[in-house]
């Protein structure tokens, strides 16, 4: 990754904001819809600072002035003078996904933003908030908190019954949880590689990636397929399988003269 992408919580925070016209008009009402509170240069509360400025001399002066005092700036236009970028935001809140492209193309984080958008159902926001809602329910219903994980997952899954790609109404959790779901079985699945683009592997190994709660890997196995296992997943390196991996779903990676077909 080039950068870390974060969500910062500016509800009532002074945000500078240095410039008009075209390019600070978005960025004052990006800010407002954050709840954040555009202010002027002498302002020394804020810790962030937005520079919407077209003249690159002016711009470079004042990002260095901010800087000086510790800020973290963006420069609307100018990627080499930005310490962090403002993404293109699918919003379901409190759902919230920001795509970026680290300056490169802005029209590339919109175009992707619209196929994402088109995705989403308005109604992924309420889901969230019943999850949390529910927090104590689904604690009191698997305690132990592997085994609840893996539950949610198999909820969120798709054709699940929470499937977030899908419309769901009020009750959603409620028939989940009064359904008594069963903890997720032990289940092995193998993925032969074929190259090392991830850009082939098929739409059911990237999802088996996401979803492993361990994966058993091959040490030849290339960092951009790694890339694709969930973060918080099991990795274990070696040549095969445990033969007793544990409960979950486990995937066995390698490639495809050093996988075992499964029967």
């Amino acid at each position: 990754m080039d950068s870390l992408p974060i969500f910062l919580r500016l509800s009532g925070q002074p945000v500078i904001l240095i410039g008009d016209g075209h390019a600070a008009a978005p960025r004052r009402r990006l800010l407002e819809r954050a709840g954040a509170v555009p202010v002027g240069e002498d302002n020394h509360d804020a810790r962030l600072a937005f520079i919407a400025i077209d003249d690159d001399a002016a711009a470079e002066a004042a990002v260095a002035r901010l800087r000086a005092r510790g800020l973290l700036v963006n420069a609307a236009d100018k990627p080499a003078l930005c310490d962090f970028f403002v993404p293109a935001i699918v919003d379901r809140a409190p759902v919230q996904i920001a795509i970026g492209t680290a300056g490169a193309s802005a029209g590339l984080a919109k175009a992707l933003r619209g196929r994402i958008e088109a995705l989403l159902p308005a109604s992924l926001g309420r889901l969230a908030e019943a999850l949390f809602a529910a927090r104590g329910r689904i604690r009191a219903h698997w305690p132990d908190a592997g085994d609840r994980r893996m539950a949610i997952d198999a909820a969120l899954a798709p054709g699940g019954p929470l499937d977030p790609g899908l419309a769901q109404d009020v009750a959603a959790i409620d028939r989940w949880l009064d359904a008594g779901a069963p903890i997720a079985a032990a289940r092995l699945e193998r993925i032969a590689l074929r190259s090392a683009d991830p850009d082939d592997l098929t739409l059911r190994e990237a999802r088996l990636l996401a979803a492993a709660d361990r994966v058993c890997h091959r040490g030849d196995v290339p960092a951009t397929i790694l890339d694709r296992i969930r973060a918080d997943a099991e990795r274990i390196v070696g040549d095969a399988a445990p033969a007793a991996p544990g409960p979950g779903l486990t995937v066995d990676l390698g490639w495809l003269d050093s996988v075992t077909p499964q029967a």
